[in-house]
Formats: structure tokens, sequence, C-alpha cells
């Protein structure tokens, strides 16, 4: 079983998205081990796209980040990375599949409504960032 990190970004929770976003996740067998609504500051959305700190993007990413609620997952499956990225779809929702999150609901290449960890060792840290072990069940 492997966990990954989903945030359902403040474009999503604003849009209403929060419920289609699980929904689609329920559908595809992907357990929700642990869920809450936060609103990141500034520092702290800093703090977890600390990764990206010297790209040209960080400080909208992270104004954007911490313009309104969103929700925060721990997702549970048999390749739940790869699936929840597969939903998700490209971070560029111009270029996501059809019937992708992205492509259905994401109006700009920042504002697309989802985050998902990118491999296993990033999904450790993320979920960390947000979770500590007691939030999380095991499904």
């Amino acid at each position: 079983m492997e966990r990954t990190l989903s945030i359902i970004k403040p474009d999503g929770v604003a849009k209403g998205l929060t419920g289609e976003v699980i929904r689609r996740f329920e559908s595809d067998n992907i357990k929700i081990a642990a869920i809450k609504m936060i609103h990141m500051t500034k520092v702290q959305a800093q703090g977890f796209y600390d990764v990206h700190k010297e790209r040209p993007f960080f400080d909208s990413l992270t104004d954007f980040m911490s313009s309104g609620p969103a929700v925060v997952m721990v997702l549970e499956a048999e390749n739940v990375i790869a699936k929840n990225r597969e939903l998700m779809g490209a971070t560029n929702y111009k270029e996501a599949a059809e019937g992708t999150i992205r492509k259905d609901f994401a109006t700009d290449i920042e504002k697309n409504v989802v985050h998902g960890s990118d491999s296993p060792e990033t999904a450790a840290s993320e979920i960390s960032y947000f979770f500590n072990q007691l939030e999380i069940i095991s499904l």
C-alpha cells in the first residue's frame, strides 16, 4: 500500500470542487487516510514549496497557495502516486488529458485545482509537512 499527499488548492475550494475531487478519488478505489482544511500563511506556503524557491514562479505560487483555504489529504492505494497523477492530469491544464481534474476545472497553470506528490520520497516529506502520525489512519 502506498501513500501520497493531495491538495485541493484554493481555487478548487473556492469553486466548490472539494466533493467532486474526493468523489473521483473514491471512484478509483483510492482511500482517504487523513483529511483537513487549512489556510496556509505565506511563510507556510514558502516552506512547503521551498524546493521551488529559486524558480521565477515561487512568489506567485506561494501568494496563490496562501490566498484562501485548501484541503490537504493523505491518499492510500496500490500505486496511488501514479493513479493520483493520472486523475489530476498534466500540470498545464491545456495539455491535460480529457476527463482529468485539471482539464475539466483548471483555469491557469498555477490555479490548476490540485497538487499531488510526484515520488515516494516527496510524498513522505509532504505528508509530514501537514500531518502527524496520529492523524493518519491505516485503511
